[in-house]
C-alpha cells in the first residue's frame, strides 16, 4: 500500500486571505498534487485560540484541533508575517500550543520536515523572521527544509488567489516538494528501522 503523508500548514495574519496564508495554501496545493493529505490552520483558527496557558483546566476546541493536526502530521509548513522584525504574536501563540505534545511518544515536532515562510513589506524583516522560525523549529526538534522562503509582500505576489510572481511561485513549489520528499523518506526510515529505533519515531 502506498504511504500517503499528511502535511499541515500553520500561518496567516489577523486578516483572512493575507499573503502569508495564501503562501501556505500554495505549498499545501503542491503537496496535494504530489499525493498528500493536507490541513490548513489559518487565520480563522488561530484567532480562535486564547493565549496559551490562559485556560489550563481544559483546551478549547480550536486548540484541541490544532494539537490533533500536529500529532497527525508527517510534515509541516509554517508561515509568519514579519512584525517588527520577528514572528507575529498570532503565529507564535499557535506554535506555543505544540507544548501539549511534550509528553507524547513523538515529542513536539521531533524528526518532522518543516518548511518555513516569512512575509513582510521588505527584505530585512522577512529574512529576520525566517531566521526566528528556524530557531523555533530547532527548539521543537523539527527539521527545517534546506529551502526557506522570504517573501517581499510589497510586490503583491498573490493576486485573485494566485501566485503571480514567478520567483515566489518557483520557491514555494520547491518548498512543497522538499517537505513531501523528506516526509516520505522519514516514514520509510521509521518503518524499516529495527524495533527499538522504530518505536522512537
Amino acid at each position: 500500500m502506498t504511504y500517503i503523508p499528511t502535511i499541515v500548514g500553520i500561518g496567516g495574519t489577523a486578516a483572512a486571505g493575507s499573503s502569508t496564508e495564501q503562501a501556505v495554501e500554495h505549498v499545501l496545493a503542491i503537496a496535494r498534487l504530489l499525493g498528500c493529505r493536507t490541513q490548513l490552520i489559518g487565520s480563522e483558527q488561530m484567532l480562535a485560540l486564547p493565549h496559551y496557558g490562559a485556560a489550563p483546566e481544559a483546551l478549547p476546541e480550536a486548540a484541541r484541533a490544532l494539537v490533533k493536526a500536529v500529532r497527525a502530521a508527517d510534515g509541516l509548513v509554517i508561515a509568519s508575517p514579519g512584525y517588527h522584525g520577528s514572528v507575529s504574536g498570532l503565529v507564535k501563540n499557535a506554535l506555543d500550543y505544540i507544548e501539549e505534545t511534550a509528553k507524547d511518544q513523538r515529542v513536539y515536532l521531533d524528526g518532522l520536515p518543516v518548511g518555513l515562510i516569512a512575509t513582510a513589506y521588505g527584505g530585512q524583516a522577512s529574512v529576520n523572521t525566517l531566521h526566528t522560525l528556524r530557531t523555533i523549529t530547532h527548539a521543537l526538534r523539527g527539521w527545517p527544509t534546506p529551502l526557506g522562503v522570504a517573501i517581499n509582500s510589497s510586490t503583491r505576489p498573490f493576486q485573485n488567489g494566485k501566485c503571480v510572481d514567478e520567483v515566489t511561485e518557483r520557491q514555494l513549489a520547491m518548498l512543497g516538494q522538499q517537505i513531501v520528499q523528506f516526509a516520505i523518506q522519514r516514514a520509510a526510515s521509521v518503518t524499516n528501522a529495527p524495533g527499538d529505533l522504530a518505536s522512537i519515531g
